[in-house]
């Protein structure tokens, strides 16, 4: 399995690295920046199985709920569950920081809402 992860804030999405011939432990050790405003309630982690010839086949998908680090401004490494069509697949371990914007207002643009954001590669 050569698996990657699809990160998903609203309508922000971001791609891991590949994580080739690491069986069922891949590790990432990456660091993703997003940016958010209003009423942003979870990371929608999507975990993906690169192939070369064919689709890339869905492994299954993990939401983390991020209250806690907007009230704390941290979380350490903590396992979500994985799950696909219901069932339990595994365990993915995130952390996760929260810094609040400082100086000066911003303005930001009011993000769509609706389904999956399809990408290609």
């Amino acid at each position: 399995m050569d698996p990657y992860v699809l990160l998903c804030c609203r309508t922000q999405e971001q791609k891991s690295s590949v994580s080739t011939d690491t069986g069922s432990n891949p590790e990432w050790n990456e660091t993703f920046l997003f940016t958010v405003s209003g009423d942003v309630s979870e990371l929608h982690l999507k975990i993906m199985d690169k192939d070369t010839f064919s689709a890339d086949d869905f492994v299954g998908e993990a939401k983390i709920p991020l209250e806690s680090v907007f009230e704390g401004g941290s979380v350490p490494p903590t396992s979500y569950t994985v799950v696909k069509d219901g069932e339990f697949k595994g365990e993915i371990r995130v952390g996760l920081t929260f810094t609040k914007e400082r100086g000066h207002a911003r303005d930001y643009e009011a993000e769509e809402f609706g389904g999956w954001k399809e990408s290609s590669y």
